[in-house]
Parts: C-alpha cells; sequence; structure tokens
C-alpha cells in the first residue's frame, strides 16, 4: 500500500485529494500518513511519516512546494514528488522542461493515479532538475541530522567554504555540513554572496572592511566579517573583482 503525505495550504483541496485517493483505491490501495498546510508545517512532519510520495502543492505560504521538494531531496529515504498546481504558465513549463511531474488543479482521479505510479516507479526526482525548475533562490539551506531537516537562514549565512566534499556552512552561531557543490550555491546565490577564494563565498551584508594580510603569495588582503574573529583571505585573482563589486554596494 502507497503511503501518501499531502501539503496543500487550502483545506478543501486537501479534502479533494483524499477522496480521489478514496477513488482510486480499487486499483491503486494508498493510505494518508499526514498532511500539513505549508511547506514548514510539511518539513516538521515528512521525515517521521515514511511517506513514499507527496503531493504538494507549488503555492504555499511560508515556503513553496520547489523549495520544500529540494529540501527533502536531502532525506536518505526522500519520497516521490508530485506536484499540484493551479495552471501557471511559467512553473507547468519548467517542470515539463526538466520532467517534473505535476497536477493541475482541479485534479482528476485518473491522472492522479498515473502520477502516483509514476512516482513509485521512477522514486524521488534529481536535485539537479528540482533546482533548474526553481523560480527564484532558496530561502534556506538544508542539513541532515539525526533523520530530521534542520533549516539554516540564508539571510543568517556569513560565509560558505568547500571542504572537500562538502561546503562548511557558518553562520555567527555554529557551522553546519552540506553537499552541495560551490559552484551551484554560487550561481543561485550570486546576489547576496561574493567569491573571494575559489573556495569561499561572503555574505555581502556581513563585511566590515579588509585588512592587510603578511606571509602569504597568494593572499595579500583578508575579509572582516562582522561577528566573527576569523580572518577570511582574498586571493589576488578574487582581489580586484572584491573591491569593485564592495565598492558598488
Amino acid at each position: 500500500m502507497m503511503r501518501i503525505f499531502i501539503a496543500d495550504d487550502e483545506a478543501p483541496a486537501r479534502d479533494r485529494l483524499k477522496v480521489l485517493l478514496g477513488d482510486i483505491a480499487p486499483e491503486l490501495p494508498t493510505t494518508v500518513v499526514g498532511e500539513a498546510k505549508n511547506g514548514l508545517e510539511a518539513l516538521e512532519a515528512l521525515p517521521a511519516s515514511g511517506a513514499d510520495v507527496v503531493l504538494l502543492d507549488i503555492q504555499m505560504p511560508g515556503m513553496g512546494g520547489l523549495e520544500l521538494a529540494r529540501h527533502l531531496a536531502g532525506l536518505e529515504r526522500a519520497p516521490a514528488v508530485v506536484f499540484v498546481t493551479a495552471h501557471d504558465r511559467h512553473a507547468v513549463e519548467a517542470f515539463e522542461l526538466n520532467a517534473l511531474d505535476y497536477l493541475l488543479k482541479p485534479v482528476r482521479a485518473e491522472r492522479l493515479a498515473a502520477a502516483l505510479r509514476k512516482a513509485a516507479s521512477e522514486g524521488p526526482a534529481p536535485r539537479e532538475q528540482l533546482a533548474r525548475a526553481a523560480q527564484a533562490p532558496r530561502e534556506y539551506l538544508s542539513v541532515v541530522e539525526r533523520s530530521r531537516i534542520v533549516l539554516v537562514p540564508v539571510r543568517d549565512i556569513i560565509f560558505l567554504r568547500a571542504e572537500q566534499k562538502y561546503v562548511t556552512v557558518r553562520t555567527r552561531e555554529r557551522e553546519h555540513l552540506v553537499e552541495e557543490s560551490l559552484v551551484a550555491l554560487e550561481r543561485e546565490f550570486s546576489g547576496p554572496f561574493v567569491r573571494i577564494h575559489r573556495n569561499c563565498l561572503v555574505a555581502r551584508a556581513a563585511i566590515r572592511g579588509f585588512e592587510r594580510a603578511t606571509g602569504s603569495d597568494d593572499v595579500h588582503w583578508q575579509v572582516v566579517v562582522d561577528g566573527l574573529a576569523e580572518r577570511l583571505p582574498v586571493s589576488r585573482r578574487q582581489w580586484p573583482l572584491v573591491r569593485e563589486q564592495i565598492a558598488d554596494q
């Protein structure tokens, strides 16, 4: 029996999906293991629900469906996702381009059954497909800790530094490790972050000034960041670009 989680901010929409699941039960047995009315609520409940498939509304307050799906993709046992949306041309085009399955409201029983079968056979969507379909940068990065998802607000991040196959995410309070590419993070967050070294991006808003560095052929300047004693080295190659970008702020 397929285990289903429903996330939609409208109670009538959740109720309709449950009715449709009942209608298709003779051919496709399912059980609803959880519901949520927004992305943040879903993120709290989903990891422990054991859901096989999430029926996920794209437009929800607090956190939209696409960002939620990107965070869920980091789980060891990530659920498959079927997006549900009122007709949004841009979203639909992005989904079709990236081969992500979606249902248009009002959802029909036959189409729901087909989408669930496809989700069960194909499994979770790759992170890369979800990232390409996103209409905007994420508001959070996510870290999986002991089978739960911890959200790190992007606005609180001071720097992102590549460490072998991980990226260290530094806030004033602590460090986190994420399995993401620094290049991909730079592409997504080129507005609020600036590259100061081949292995480091720093939040523009956190930069308080620069100090001369000594004892290194590659580094002449260091970034002084708000709230941290650590100084971040600026490579020779990046220094002209950093100086120009910060001067334009």
